[in-house]
């Protein structure tokens, strides 16, 4: 039997956790308080999908490389999926007004539609949505 994940905590270094959950918060996502102090939060992001928010010192002490300077290089892309093209507009255009730099320009695949933007600790997300009875059969 495969493995399967029940829910799934994407971990992220920040700066300053209070301006980071001032941003998240005015993009529309909120926290669960039972995982909050001064060093930590858990963004919730949908049913079963976390992300804890962690000050750079305390997500220090889970590693043994140094943190990646999210400035400079790119370790991951957290992609959200979203309900329309519209819904991908209006959470990047919330972050954008919230702080957040563009990342690219949206792009348009026809059966797919996504938009980036680069967060206050310069992760990089990104917002899809898919009509999944457009999209092309696969070529063999």
């Amino acid at each position: 039997m495969a493995f399967m994940s029940k829910s799934i905590f994407v971990n992220l270094p920040v700066k300053d956790l209070n301006k980071t959950v001032e941003f998240f918060t005015q993009i529309g996502f909120e926290f669960n308080p039972q995982f909050t102090d001064e060093n930590a939060t858990c963004m919730i992001i949908g049913e079963n999908i976390y992300a804890m928010l962690l000050v750079e010192p305390f997500f220090k002490t889970f590693i043994q490389k140094e943190i990646a300077d999210a400035a400079k290089t790119t370790e991951v892309i957290v992609a959200l999926s979203a309900d329309s093209r519209e819904q991908v507009d209006e959470i990047v255009n919330k972050a954008l007004a919230a702080g957040a730099k563009p990342y690219n320009e949206p792009i348009d695949h026809g059966f797919m539609y996504s938009w980036s933007f680069q967060d206050i600790n310069d992760h990089l997300w990104e917002l899809v949505h898919m009509d999944e009875n457009a999209v092309p059969p696969h070529a063999e």
